[in-house]
């Protein structure tokens, strides 16, 4: 059912959730294309990824009764400085809290915080299937569109994963306005998160 966890807490992640997150990752890189990588990665590895992520850019975690429902996070969409306003977005959510709104909340939270840092251009990066597939639905690209994102790129056939060619489709949200004299891109600022 749709918001079954309105009361799921939204919380920044820290390495030391790397573990917990990696349970809920480990199935979309072995079991489907919603992701193109091909290896788990280690604990280490990913504790290391979200302290990278952590030095300039929001990571949250949706947190019930102790226990880590999803995640989501923004990363810089290219390093060159005129893409400082531009930010690439991810979200994951365990296969047993999918669909009851928890990707939304976590997204909304998400785009606050980079609100605060002056980001104006949200992207996403999605596996596409060329028909019906076992490893891959259109759900997360209905998903973006009900979150306002648009289509903006298809790229074909530029993955492979499972003996099998995927497409890539990219989406775009503006979140601010575009204006001569922008502000600058501050520092993400835990302590300017009034929100959660």
């Amino acid at each position: 059912m749709e918001n079954d966890y309105k009361n799921c807490k939204i919380r920044l992640a820290t390495p030391e959730d790397a573990e917990a997150l990696l349970r809920i990752y480990a199935p979309y890189v072995e079991k489907t294309a919603i992701t193109f990588e091909y290896d788990v990665p280690t604990v280490k590895e990913f504790a290391g990824r979200i302290e990278e992520i952590r030095k300039r850019y929001p990571y949250f975690v949706a947190e019930e009764d102790g226990e880590i429902l999803g995640y989501a996070y923004a990363h810089a969409l290219h390093e060159r400085a005129a893409f400082g306003w531009a930010v690439e977005t991810t979200v994951y959510i365990a296969e047993t809290a999918k669909r009851r709104g928890l990707g939304k909340r976590l997204y909304d939270v998400l785009e606050q915080a980079l609100a605060t840092q002056n980001i104006l251009n949200l992207y996403a990066s999605i596996a596409y299937p060329a028909g019906e597939d076992p490893h891959l639905t259109r759900d997360s690209v209905e998903f973006h569109e009900r979150l306002g994102y648009k289509l903006v790129g298809h790229f074909s056939q530029c993955g492979y994963k499972f003996g099998r060619w995927y497409d890539s489709v990219w989406m775009e949200k503006h979140i601010g306005l575009h204006t001569a004299g922008q502000p600058a891109v501050k520092p993400f600022d835990p302590a300017g998160v009034s929100f959660l």
